[in-house]
């Protein structure tokens, strides 16, 4: 990489290719961080809120593997470019979208990341507030202080603030503090999932037998393929997310063998087998408690012992903690900092992600199942979708794996475009999300459901499948044979 490019204002230390001698990721390193971030709480809510939706633990399961199954094919796409030239996803995102217009997709993959960063402070704090409660039961009856509209109790907020304090202070100290954290969950949540698997099994008289015989509660064919189809776009949608930034750790990868061996063994396996520990636990509350409580973390406050329900609720927060960090921190600061790259740091990235997270009413979010699947899943899905169909038409049909890696840090170089944007992208981004705004609007009820066709609200179903494959097929339709014939591109260093 030659001297002007590293003067460029389009260029940061953060945003700057890795060079091969610390490209140092092997296949494991990628087994495990997904290993890591499949073990987390909301992964057990995703395969219980499908119990509570009305699926047995088989359909949950297989809607499970199969949406991941399907997620790790862009993942994987996607992968190619971090790890060929070392670059991250708003670099990435130049090629296709331009210097400037690379910021859409990088702010609307941030916004969903800051969604999941207050859905994870809300479960880390209300895990506090499970443990506080009983030693301080005057928590549960504090006067109300925000309006009832907001559905936020006063002793929940004060947990989530002081978590997200905690947080915040976390980014301050910067991502290395966060590495002891990680080695505490990945020992600890593994354990803390076969707990209750085992308190499912003693629980229910008669073991498994009785928790895997529960019955699914769709009384036909139709009913189960209404729900089924937003579910299983509702799983990809879970990783839709990274499997955009995933270049943001693919760039340390040794070899492209080595990251997508990893991410292969890794994302189906421990997704599909921590979900089915959330399905089992699941269905046994049904038959102990009357009622499917599908948190985790409202179900370990149920249990009478105070001091294990307190130690099980301190070792939620720190992994939530660790979770938060490493897959809700890390890559939407990138993308922020990829707005001023010479004024936005990792540490103002992680401020401005944690202020968001607060502003997405993370509480509301993960009130109930149908909420958390249709409007959140498979609302962000709706967005993100279109991203990766023109990024990975650009990648393989257009550029044919060819980038400049100098070129995408010049403000006046071949990715500038117009002005700094690819109209071709912009349009085939709305050409893929047009199809699912009146799903959408129909489903958050902003509108009345007969207000459009049926077949139309309906699309919104497949969002994530719809925005991908029209964005990604009318921008190769519409991308000028100039870019097809450009062959002046080369690797990096």
């Amino acid at each position: 990489m030659d001297t002007s490019t590293k003067t460029s204002a389009l260029y940061s230390e953060d945003l700057a290719p890795v060079p091969p001698s610390k490209r140092t990721w092997n296949t494991w390193n990628y087994a495990a961080l997904w290993i890591s971030m499949s073990l987390c709480i909301p992964t057990y809510m995703l395969a219980s809120s499908l119990i509570e939706g009305g699926m047995n633990w088989w359909q949950a399961i297989l809607t499970i593997f199969a949406g991941n199954t399907v997620v790790l094919i862009p993942m994987l796409l996607n992968s190619h470019a971090g790890t060929k030239y070392g670059i991250p996803f708003p670099v990435f995102a130049r090629a296709s979208f331009g210097i400037k217009g690379a910021n859409i997709p990088a702010m609307l993959r941030a916004i969903v990341a800051c969604g999941w960063f207050g859905i994870q402070t809300w479960i880390g704090g209300f895990a506090l507030y499970q443990m506080l409660h009983l030693w301080i039961p005057a928590l549960e009856t504090l006067p109300p202080v925000f309006p009832a509209s907001f559905g936020l109790a006063t002793g929940p907020a004060i947990c989530f603030f002081l978590f997200w304090l905690l947080n915040m202070y976390v980014v301050y100290l910067g991502i290395e503090s966060i590495r002891k954290l990680l080695v505490f969950k990945a020992i600890f949540l593994p354990l803390a999932a076969l707990a209750l698997l085992y308190w499912a099994i003693n629980a229910v008289s008669g073991g498994l037998g009785p928790i895997l015989t529960q019955p699914s509660r769709f009384t036909s064919n139709a009913e189960f393929w209404a729900f089924f189809i937003p579910g299983l776009t509702g799983m990809v949608g879970f990783w839709a997310t990274l499997s955009l930034n995933i270049p943001d750790f693919t760039r340390y990868a040794k070899s492209q063998r080595a990251q997508a061996q990893g991410q292969a063994l890794g994302l189906p396996t421990s997704m599909t087998l921590f979900s089915f520990i959330g399905v089992v636990v699941t269905s046994a509350t049904t038959i102990v408690y009357g009622t499917t409580i599908w948190d985790p973390v409202v179900l370990a406050g149920r249990f009478d012992n105070k001091i294990l329900v307190s130690i099980a609720m301190i070792a939620v927060a720190i992994s939530t903690l660790a979770t938060n960090i490493a897959a809700n921190i890390v890559s939407p600061a990138n993308d922020f900092a990829n707005l001023s790259p010479s004024r936005i740091n990792f540490r103002t990235g992680g401020y401005i992600t944690g202020v968001i997270g607060i502003l997405i009413f993370p509480w509301k979010l993960v009130a109930d199942p149908s909420g958390y699947i249709f409007t959140w899943l498979v609302g962000y899905s709706s967005l993100l979708g279109p991203v990766g169909g023109i990024m990975i038409a650009d990648y393989y049909l257009v550029r044919k794996q060819q980038l400049d890696v100098d070129e995408l840090y010049k403000p006046q170089g071949i990715y500038s475009f117009t002005n700094g944007f690819n109209r071709h992208a912009l349009i085939a981004l709305l050409l893929g999300i047009i199809p699912n705004i009146p799903g959408f609007l129909t489903t958050t009820k902003l509108i009345a459901a007969d207000a459009v066709p049926q077949w139309i609200s309906h699309l919104y179903s497949y969002a994530w499948f719809v925005g991908f494959f029209i964005s990604g097929a009318s921008y190769f339709i519409i991308s000028p044979g100039n870019y097809k014939q450009q062959v002046n591109y080369v690797t990096t260093d």
